[in-house]
């Protein structure tokens, strides 16, 4: 058990480890900003539609995120690099919102099929783009270490 300890607390320490920690608390933050804004919108004020609150809030998390990604997780300064940084992770933020489309919309559609009230169905909406985000924000970490913000991302650019 100490021999797992040392490995985990080993790795922990290292550079990809400290930038995944940093990724986990900007994700944190970014699940909490989404998760807030689609229950007021939805729950709350009852705005939109359980999807296109979804879009709304999932756009409105996204700004904080890359910033936070960017410049604190990956420590990275001065302009972004609109192709190699700001695209990718608009498509990856999409990507994310698609599939939190498809497990919102069958949530709300389960939970009205089955009469839930519309708090219930607020709290099934808001687990359901919790999961699909979840399992997209493995992916996200290798993809913004390895092409976007991480150090094999500058390989081969020669200016900003």
């Amino acid at each position: 058990m100490q021999s797992l300890y040392r490995t985990v607390y080993g790795w922990l320490t290292t550079r990809i480890g400290v930038t995944a920690i940093k990724y986990a608390m900007a994700s944190v933050i970014s699940v909490m900003v989404t998760e807030v804004v689609l229950f007021l919108i939805f729950g709350v004020f009852r705005l939109f539609s359980a999807e296109v609150s979804n879009i709304v809030a999932t756009g409105v998390a996204a700004i904080p995120s890359y910033y936070l990604n960017r410049n604190w997780a990956w420590g990275k300064s001065g302009r972004s690099h609109f192709l190699r940084e700001v695209v990718p992770f608009w498509l990856l933020a999409f990507l994310g919102l698609g599939l939190s489309l498809v497990t919102v919309g069958f949530a709300q559609s389960f939970a009205r099929a089955h009469g839930f009230p519309h708090l219930l169905d607020a709290l099934f909406v808001n687990f359901a783009s919790l999961v699909a985000f979840g399992v997209v924000w493995v992916g996200k970490f290798f993809a913004f270490n390895i092409w976007m913000f991480g150090e094999r991302s500058q390989q081969g650019v020669t200016s900003r």
